[in-house]
């Protein structure tokens, strides 16, 4: 089995401008892609794992999403970092259209993303970390099982108890290498 790094994209990969999917758009947040690298380095598969819905409420949709997530693991490739996978829930149970506006699985703070890339890619939940810029994504990790998970503020901000869910708070992607002891 293997370890995995599993990361939202909003907020954490790129700076989250509601509703992200063109390339024009996409933003990728400082420290990104050193920190990947040092994950990747350290024997860590990177999984991205991202509710959108905004394909739900038509703002976009699924082919639009495919693109922009082509695009940007291209540009992560071109330095040398792989993407395992990358997993999207476009349902929202209330503000979406059909046929997206179901109850689900895969919405985070649902486990069922987190549980399909497991099985599909061979990960060892006891060995992985969850980073997120929402409380969802803590949820979501600690329902999968993921033994570490990591709050980044990326210009949120969270309350103390928001905080105290996740194992460490970092303030970008770009620290939690160092928060972890991932060098």
């Amino acid at each position: 089995m293997h370890k995995a790094i599993f990361l939202d994209r909003d907020g954490v990969i790129n700076k989250d401008h509601a509703y992200v999917h063109q390339i024009a758009d996409f933003e990728f947040i400082d420290g990104v892609f050193d920190a990947c690298k040092q994950f990747v380095q350290a024997g860590y598969k990177i999984v991205v794992v991202t509710n959108q819905s905004g394909i739900g409420r038509g703002y976009y949709d699924e082919a639009q999403f495919h693109l922009l997530s082509d695009w940007m693991c291209a540009q992560f490739m071109a330095r040398g970092i792989e993407i395992t996978g990358v997993y999207f829930c476009p349902h929202h149970p209330e503000k979406a259209n059909a046929p997206y506006n179901v109850e689900c699985s895969c919405r985070k703070p649902e486990p069922g993303m987190l549980h399909q890339a497991i099985a599909e890619h061979n990960l060892d939940p006891a060995q992985s970390i969850m980073v997120g810029d929402k409380v969802s994504d803590i949820q979501a990790a600690h329902a999968a099982g993921l033994a570490t998970t990591v709050l980044v503020e990326s210009g949120q901000r969270f309350t103390d108890t928001q905080k105290q869910l996740a194992d460490y708070v970092c303030k970008s992607l770009g620290s939690v290498p160092q928060a972890l002891s991932i060098l």
